[in-house]
């Protein structure tokens, strides 16, 4: 049976960072392995730097040893976490089996003692990690392996994972050949990161941080036209098999409206369009080829919204949302969500985003984005976008490789619902 950790993930996230982006792998609890100073010894001996950690009633004391469990002198240095307060002493250096000792003398600044269930610190310790008595009980106690969260062994494999996904949509061919490249519309609020999810695809496929289409943060947005974008593959500079479609963010009054979004979606508008703000496009205007094709069409929409503002949106384009899903439906158009500046959530860093939907802040707003919007929990995908980086990150590329393959795989469900009549051309 697998031993769980009593610690909460906003506990555990709490230590991973403030230790540096570590991983914690539970060796030893004491209340399944026993209070017993040989049983800690024997299970969490020579398991490299270890993180031991013991529950009062109100505060969490964590004592993180450099090295192995073993034979020599050690520093260690201890922590007590409260709710509001963390307070450090480096203590040592000492034998190892010095600190479990009962101490009779008081030498020792920290010592343990399991089968007593009390940890007791000197005068000096006590004063520098701000408790009021020499002493803690405690209810149970848990021993730690600590690694880095991006050590060699997982960088290996999310390189492997990246080449997986850019193979697999380097090869990817729409849904019974009925196109040649699938369209996918980035539509969101002003901000949200659709001109810099473009960018930060055309990164990955050029092997470096490119800014082709404009990002700024002028309030009424940068895409004043609707673009269509190829993008080459920098391994044979041939055009990948898809298209992102961008265009004017969504706003309460302004923006796009349902006009353009049902011209966009039928495939009536041209590259680099440009949308009339004063809505007096003559009836016709766009409409480049009297009868476009289905590879004219728009075959996936990608919601996209900012992760640290969603939870915001007004009443008046929480309405515009659902009201552009109800013609995508009637449109079976499938859509998406795409959750952008997830790496700037609160508690969340690089090395969470290996397994970004387990992390609690996400989960959450996920959750929110479903309640709030109506969209099902499996359509929703999570990103960082290349926004101020130099250097392609692999952990950075797989999410938004992974979305990508998503979105071409809904596209091949358009295309497959797609009557027999509908899969030429209009009559």
């Amino acid at each position: 049976m697998a031993v769980a950790t009593r610690l909460t993930w906003m506990q555990e996230k709490k230590l991973q960072n403030y230790f540096g982006e570590k991983q914690f792998s539970l060796l030893y609890k004491a209340s399944v392995h026993g209070f017993s100073t040989n049983s800690l010894l024997q299970i969490c001996s020579r398991q490299g730097p270890t993180l031991t950690v013991i529950y009062s009633k109100d505060r969490i004391v964590a004592a993180y040893m450099h090295k192995n469990y073993g034979e020599g002198n050690y520093l260690i240095t201890v922590f007590v976490f409260q709710e509001t307060t963390t307070t450090e002493c480096k203590v040592g250096p000492f034998k190892l089996l010095m600190s479990f000792d009962e101490d009779p003398g008081g030498n020792l600044e920290v010592s343990m003692h399991l089968k007593e269930k009390t940890m007791y610190f000197s005068v000096n310790a006590k004063k520098k990690l701000g408790l009021l008595q020499n002493y803690i009980s405690f209810q149970d106690c848990e021993v730690f392996r600590c690694e880095d969260l991006l050590d060699e062994r997982r960088m290996n494999g999310i390189t492997v994972l990246k080449e997986s996904l850019l193979c697999a949509i380097r090869s990817y061919i729409p849904y019974g050949g009925l196109v040649h490249k699938i369209r996918i519309l980035l539509l969101g609020p002003v901000g949200a990161g659709k001109s810099s999810f473009f960018n930060s695809v055309r990164s990955i496929f050029r092997g470096h941080v490119t800014n082709q289409a404009l990002v700024g943060s002028n309030p009424t947005g940068t895409s004043e036209k609707y673009r269509t974008y190829f993008i080459k593959d920098g391994k044979d500079n041939n055009t990948l098999p898809f298209i992102l479609c961008d265009s004017m963010g969504l706003s309460e009054k302004e923006g796009l409206d349902m006009d353009d979004i049902h011209c966009i979606l039928e495939g009536h508008f041209p590259d680099r369009y440009q949308f009339n703000s004063l809505k007096l496009r003559p009836k016709g205007i766009g409409n480049h080829t009297g009868c476009p094709l289905l590879k004219d069409r728009i075959h996936c929409v990608a919601f996209v919204f900012n992760a640290n503002s969603v939870g915001e949106l007004s009443h008046e384009m929480v309405e515009k949302i659902k009201k552009i899903q109800r013609e995508l439906i009637k449109s079976d158009v499938v859509h998406v969500v795409l959750l952008t500046h997830v790496d700037t959530l609160d508690l969340i860093t690089k090395g969470d985003l290996i397994d970004i939907y387990k992390c609690v802040p996400v989960k959450l707003k996920l959750e929110a984005v479903h309640r709030k919007l109506g969209f099902a929990l499996s359509d929703i995908f999570v990103v960082s976008n290349y926004t101020s980086e130099w250097e392609l990150e692999p952990v950075i590329d797989v999410l938004i490789l992974s979305a990508l393959k998503e979105m071409l795989w809904a596209a091949d469900d358009f295309l497959e619902n797609l009557p027999l009549e509908k899969t030429g051309r209009c009559v």
